[in-house]
Order: structure tokens, then C-alpha cells, then sequence
């Protein structure tokens, strides 16, 4: 599981929109490659000024990395990365 947050050139809407092989999930824990935005999600009832304070940010994502073929993941977030690439 990691966390990474994509830069302000980057809209994480159209990133997640974008991938192919890895899956919008709000759980976490399964054997297959999954991605949620807190948001959206985890943190969605948490006040936006809380979210902040903790860095919780629109553009904050969580991967739990599954057993699919490293390769293949990689690919498919490097492809969403550019197509999600604002600049």
C-alpha cells in the first residue's frame, strides 16, 4: 500500500478515468491492483478544512498494489499520468 499525490498539473479525475488495468476501489485489500481517491472516499464526511490540515488533498491517491504483472501496472499509471497531465 503507498500513497502518492499527483502535481498540480494533473487532474486526478482524469487520471483515475484514465486507468486501465488498475481499478477504483473504495476497499483496499484485495489480490488485484486498486486505487482510491480519500476524498472521494475514505475521508468524504471528514470538513474540507480538516482534510487539509491532515494533507488530505483532491490530488492525494492511495495504491494497494495487487499480484498482477509489475510491468503492466506501471504501464497503465505511467499512461494515466499523461493523459491526466494538464501542462
Amino acid at each position: 500500500m503507498l500513497s502518492f499525490e499527483l502535481d498540480s498539473a494533473s487532474d486526478p479525475l482524469l487520471f483515475l478515468r484514465s486507468l486501465q488495468l488498475v481499478r477504483c476501489a473504495v476497499s483496499l485489500g484485495g489480490v488485484e491492483t486498486t486505487i482510491c481517491q480519500p476524498v472521494a472516499t475514505s475521508h468524504v464526511k471528514m470538513a474540507e478544512a480538516e482534510r487539509e490540515r491532515l494533507g488530505i488533498f483532491p490530488a492525494l491517491l492511495r495504491l494497494s498494489v495487487g499480484i498482477e504483472d509489475p510491468e503492466d501496472i506501471i504501464a497503465d499509471l505511467m499512461q494515466a499520468l499523461e493523459r491526466a497531465s494538464i501542462g
